[in-house]
């Protein structure tokens, strides 16, 4: 038996380190990734502080982690695209290969998804297993090679980054556009440098934390920002905007005040993505909403082709050196832990510390 330590958690407030048998290769197209860097995600402690997080409930132990990258370290006769020895980023989510939302190009929406790290609610199945531990099995199609210059910690960035590139793709937000995002989380924060990357002209940041907004500024992924608890009305927002209106607004906080002040700064004819989740049913402004012709898209999780144009985003950022990269990414990482301190690591980012992003390295 090969070990394979893992990070689990059992329950609500409870974290421990096991060893389990490590996967192996039973289809032709498998790939087992020995994980190098994980980053904490906010689901993560979600699960550990209540134990559910809408529909999903933990009811029984589940290894943690899908924030993953690693390297190659066996590969099934029927791969191609991969060897041994080459760095990854690891997409956490498998859809049924017979769903019709897979058959549609709607993978992420397969109502049979086994995502790492998300409770499974199917009696006496195990949960999918998470990516926080030392060997990890995955299809080969879900594993997306980094290029040289590209880091195993941005390796472990690119999960979330895609988040935002689905946001974008969903919002079209393209060359020129006027964009504002609500939330400078992590999310937030690289949907911004999404955008940015996509080539909107001008990038506003909304929250109420001044130094998180002095990080999107500093990472270069906001061109404006704003604080809407000590600014002022949508009206002033607009004013530190330089008096555009955005034509898109991508919105990660789920907050009913940030939803409606979207709507009411958005253009004529703009889009809204909405890609925070609330805690509940919120209040919306369908007058302002229809009046104006908005169109509303929901955003969940990412789909074809996100993961290969987010690796893509960090190739280009990264091709002429990190003293010439237009975004700072690697900022974004303010904590790292070895994995013999993960339980503190998780411990850190629920005490609310401080922590952007949080990295840990292993198992060795």
């Amino acid at each position: 038996m090969v070990a394979n330590p893992s990070l689990v958690l059992n329950k609500i407030d409870d974290i421990s380190f096991e060893t389990y048998e490590a996967p192996e290769i039973t289809e032709s197209t498998d790939v087992i990734v020995e994980v190098k860097k994980t980053g904490i995600c906010g689901s993560d402690i979600h699960y550990y502080a209540h134990g559910k997080i809408g529909h999903f409930v933990l009811t029984k132990p589940m290894v943690l982690g899908h924030e993953s990258s690693g390297i190659v370290t066996q590969v099934g006769k029927g791969v191609t695209s991969l060897k041994v020895g080459d760095k990854v980023a690891i997409e956490p989510g498998i859809p049924s290969r017979f769903s019709d939302a897979y058959k549609s190009g709607h993978y992420n929406l397969c109502p049979h998804m086994s995502f790492a790290a998300t409770p499974n609610s199917t009696e006496g199945e195990p949960n999918p297993p998470g990516t926080l531990c030392k060997y990890f099995k995955s299809p080969e199609d879900f594993l997306v090679k980094l290029p040289d210059h590209v880091s195993l910690e941005l390796g472990a960035m690119v999960e979330p980054l895609t988040v935002g590139v689905h946001a974008s793709r969903l919002g079209s937000v393209k060359f020129g556009d006027i964009v504002a995002v609500f939330g400078a989380g992590p999310v937030g924060l690289l949907t911004a440098a999404v955008a940015k990357s996509f080539g909107a002209a001008a990038v506003i940041v909304i929250d109420i934390f001044d130094n998180k907004l002095q990080m999107a500024k500093d990472i270069g992924a906001a061109t404006h920002t704003f604080n809407s608890k000590t600014g002022g009305d949508y009206k002033a927002l607009i004013a530190a905007f330089d008096g555009q209106e955005p034509n898109v607004v991508l919105e990660c906080t789920g907050a009913e005040p940030c939803i409606n002040t979207g709507v009411n700064i958005l253009a004529q004819g703009g889009r809204f993505v909405q890609v925070g989740n609330a805690p509940g049913p919120v209040k919306f402004p369908i007058t302002e909403f229809a009046t104006k012709e908005l169109t509303l898209f929901g955003s969940f999780r990412y789909g074809y082709g996100d993961y290969k144009t987010a690796v893509s985003i960090l190739d280009a950022n990264y091709k002429n050196g990190k003293d010439k990269a237009p975004i700072d990414f690697e900022a974004l990482i303010t904590h790292r832990f070895d994995f013999k301190d993960a339980i503190k690591a998780y411990d850190l980012v629920r005490a609310g510390s401080g922590a952007v992003k949080c990295i840990i390295s292993g198992p060795e």
